[in-house]
């Protein structure tokens, strides 16, 4: 028990909650929690910082496409698309404020496997529509659900865009580990934990924060918005631009070079003139900058607690007790996944660290494929909702604070981590029992 109270990953992960609880800024609480965790790791302070800063590397192409997003989701605005679509969204709306939430989560969806712009339209698309909001009196929370949902189960679900990239990963780190199944085999099961996801953000919008929440009507900063509602040239430019983003990002299975292909259909159509490139990059920079360089921070982060070993230490510890039942393994392993993917804020970067460790028990416990592949996906996307350094939290945040009254940790990453982590945990369990 007392290997495992010292475990650096539990020690970091622990102050990391603790000090974004409290409200310290989400980079300043990675770097000291990953200070703490090295050094609880007995790692030297300066090495730390050393591991910390070259760790730093692993999410550059996730924040290179974030700027690169950031520019295409400011482009919306420039050429007038992000207003007449907040404005149609209103409009269509009237006085329904649930019709709000699916439609913006629709939108999120979309966003990771049509459209993948990922979460750079939030901070375009969601402050014209924070008036709309406070007229509804809408809990700003049920929002943050939504986006949350619309961010994150599709790539569980659904095998395009980032659904693709992700399900890709499962069933290549599965192969690797001994279990043969295909790319495609993937969403067969793991349309389960989409299922779970759907109760929980039912449950979050229908009964948790049904009620109505009061909210001051403060200024939002906005661009010029022009009353006419109807498309234009450049609108249709801009949005074959985002079509072409996506075909490029399947077939390249790169998202910066799908961004950067979109900006130069944009500027080489003139959808927006040469001359606002350089404030285009740089309102780019100011909507996607500080959620890339969290990102950045939390690939350093990561870097920092595989150098400990604690990640070992921990999953030793744990898989004797993991050899007497399924159900009891299944938790175990849902519960040191949450644990990493809390800490590293990613998803995508835990399955190759859970694969190696797990797939292994799986079959020597006897677990069926399908039971397989949900426990590995679980454990893997178990965090990314709640966890103060993941884009399914950051970027909801971005828009829905957009005037200052909706807290990052207790708005947006407590209410995403009980109504998402929790489902998952009983459909995962609940897996291992049907799928025998």
């Amino acid at each position: 028990m007392i290997s495992l109270i010292t475990n650096p990953i539990i020690i970091s992960v622990i102050l990391l909650c603790a000090l974004c609880l409290c409200r310290i800024n989400v980079l300043l609480a990675l770097i000291i929690s990953s200070v703490v965790g090295g050094i609880a790791g007995h790692i030297g302070l300066s090495d730390v910082m050393d591991i910390f800063i070259k760790g730093m590397g692993g999410n550059a192409e996730t924040a290179l496409s974030y700027i690169l997003l950031g520019a295409f989701a400011a482009s919306m605005t420039h050429t007038g698309l992000a207003p007449v679509l907040s404005k149609r969204i209103a409009n269509t709306i009237q006085s329904k404020k649930f019709l709000l939430i699916f439609i913006l989560t629709g939108i999120a969806i979309l966003s990771q496997n049509l459209i993948p712009v990922h979460i750079a339209f939030i901070p375009i698309l969601i402050p014209p529509l924070l008036v709309v909001m406070n007229k509804l009196r809408l809990d700003r929370r049920a929002v943050a659900c939504g986006l949350a949902f619309g961010l994150k189960a599709p790539y569980i679900m659904i095998p395009a865009g980032f659904g693709l990239i992700f399900q890709g990963l499962i069933a290549e780190n599965l192969v690797q580990n001994g279990v043969n199944v295909l790319k495609n085999d993937i969403w067969k099961s793991t349309w389960l934990l989409g299922l779970a996801m759907f109760i929980g953000f039912l449950t979050a919008i229908f009964i948790t924060y049904r009620k109505p929440r009061e909210y001051l009507n403060l200024e939002v900063k906005q661009t010029e918005e022009k009353e006419d509602l109807h498309l234009t040239k450049n609108h249709y430019i801009t949005l074959a631009a985002a079509v072409l983003t996506l075909v490029v990002q399947l077939w390249t299975n790169s998202l910066p070079l799908g961004a950067l292909i979109g900006l130069a259909v944009i500027f080489g159509f003139k959808a927006i003139d040469h001359s606002k490139m350089d404030k285009l990059i740089n309102e780019g920079v100011g909507l996607m900058g500080y959620v890339a360089f969290v990102m950045l921070v939390a690939a350093g982060f990561a870097a920092v607690m595989k150098a400990t070993g604690g990640i070992d230490t921990l999953v030793n510890y744990i898989t004797p007790f993991m050899m007497s039942n399924k159900i009891i393994a299944a938790s175990l392993m849902l519960f040191v996944g949450l644990f990493i993917t809390m800490g590293i804020g990613t998803s995508f970067g835990t399955i190759p660290i859970l694969a190696v460790l797990y797939v292994p028990v799986c079959i020597k416990l006897g677990f069926s494929i399908p039971s397989t592949i949900i426990v590995l996906a679980a454990a893997a996307a178990l965090g990314d909702a709640g966890s103060p350094a993941s884009d399914t939290t950051l970027g909801p945040t971005a828009g829905l604070d957009a005037d200052g009254q909706h807290n990052h940790i207790w708005d947006t990453c407590v209410p995403t981590f009980l109504h998402y982590n929790i489902p998952l945990i009983l459909m995962a369990i609940l897996s291992v029992i049907i799928f025998k």
